[in-house]
């Protein structure tokens, strides 16, 4: 077992002495937990996710699926970029939903504004999904369709071969497709990317680097 257990312990001892928890020596990725607790992976606001070390190909086709709940109007959902243009990347700026994709020619941008400006950062689940096929992108939330023109119909491929990150990413890591350095804080789940036939959902608990990311423990509210 190369992961960390996703669960809540307590009231440990070793030779009847019990441990003190308030006070470790060190600690990583570890928080208190929840009365109530939901299923997601909770972001503190401070970090990020890593996910696929070698580096993530999105090519000519990609769509992306997940759910989040937030309360703040600003924050990175995911980002997969390239050394040199070619990218994609998902955010929340001023409660509007972006979805970015540039295939080498010039970044184009999926917009969805809800009617009221906190509507997506209410704390309740919404469902996304970002579509890239060749040069179309589409952005659906909550069952609405966005999707936008295109000028560069010629360029069709971003050529990516970094990590995803979610969530947020390092200080000294370019993201071609982020306006937004906030990290997201709230929750997330049910991340999937498919490639036409090829579907793969990405478990947290598993990434390469977590940050300020607390896999399997969504707390019932999230301020």
């Amino acid at each position: 077992v190369t992961h960390s257990i996703p669960a809540c312990v307590g009231s440990m001892t070793i030779n009847g002495k019990q441990l003190d928890n308030e006070s470790p020596v060190s600690i990583f990725a570890v928080n208190k937990c929840y009365e109530t607790v939901q299923d997601g992976t909770f972001f503190d606001g401070s970090g990020f996710a890593a996910l696929v070390r070698e580096g993530y190909k999105v090519r000519s086709d990609v769509n992306i699926t997940l759910e989040f709940r937030t309360t703040a109007v600003h924050g990175v959902l995911l980002g997969v970029s390239s050394a040199r243009v070619d990218a994609v990347g998902l955010e929340i700026v001023h409660g509007k939903v972006l979805f970015h994709v540039n295939n080498g020619a010039g970044r184009i941008t999926a917009t969805y504004e809800p009617r009221g400006t906190n509507s997506l950062c209410d704390g309740k689940w919404h469902k996304l999904q970002a579509n890239k096929s060749k040069h179309h992108i589409s952005l659906i939330i909550d069952g609405n369709l966005v999707h936008t023109d295109n000028p560069y119909v010629q360029s069709t491929s971003a050529d990516t071969n970094n990590p995803i990150y979610v969530g947020g990413y390092p200080a000294d890591v370019k993201q071609n497709c982020l306006t937004s350095k906030s990290s997201f804080r709230g929750c997330l789940r049910n991340l999937v990317l498919t490639k036409g036939q090829h579907t793969e959902m990405f478990d947290f608990s598993r990434a390469f680097d977590l940050r300020g990311v607390f896999p399997h423990s969504c707390p019932g509210a999230v301020h």
